[in-house]
């Protein structure tokens, strides 16, 4: 029993640690008052001339370097919120994210599609 819940307690953390957050609208929204805050639109250029949340900065999930690209003009304790056009990418985005040591990544639900402004 104690084994068992030693492996949760990993798997747990790991997931944690991997993990990206979900928030909706009203969050994200209270999020970007914070100047230590970043928003990242990770859809292609074509879909962020098309219309993009304001402030936001377009880094094409799609692109090889797109890790090395928000690494190298971001410093890893930027809050930064993702988001996509539905909220696949911006998932994935938030992964790669966390992944390459960003500590505070929050990815928008539904994405741009359900931004209301």
């Amino acid at each position: 029993m104690k084994n068992t819940i030693l492996v949760l307690m990993f798997f747990v953390s790991i997931l944690q640690a991997f993990g990206q957050k979900k928030i909706d609208q009203k969050t994200f929204v209270s999020f970007m008052k914070d100047d230590n805050t970043v928003v990242l639109d990770v859809r292609t250029p074509e879909e962020f001339t098309e219309g993009h949340i304001q402030g936001a900065l377009n880094f094409n999930y799609f692109s090889d370097s797109f890790v090395k690209n928000v690494t190298g003009k971001f410093g890893k304790s930027k809050i930064l919120l993702v988001y996509c056009a539905a909220g696949g990418r911006s998932a994935e985005a938030a992964k790669a994210l966390k992944k390459a040591g960003f500590k505070t990544v929050y990815d928008l639900i539904g994405g741009y599609d359900s931004w209301q402004d």
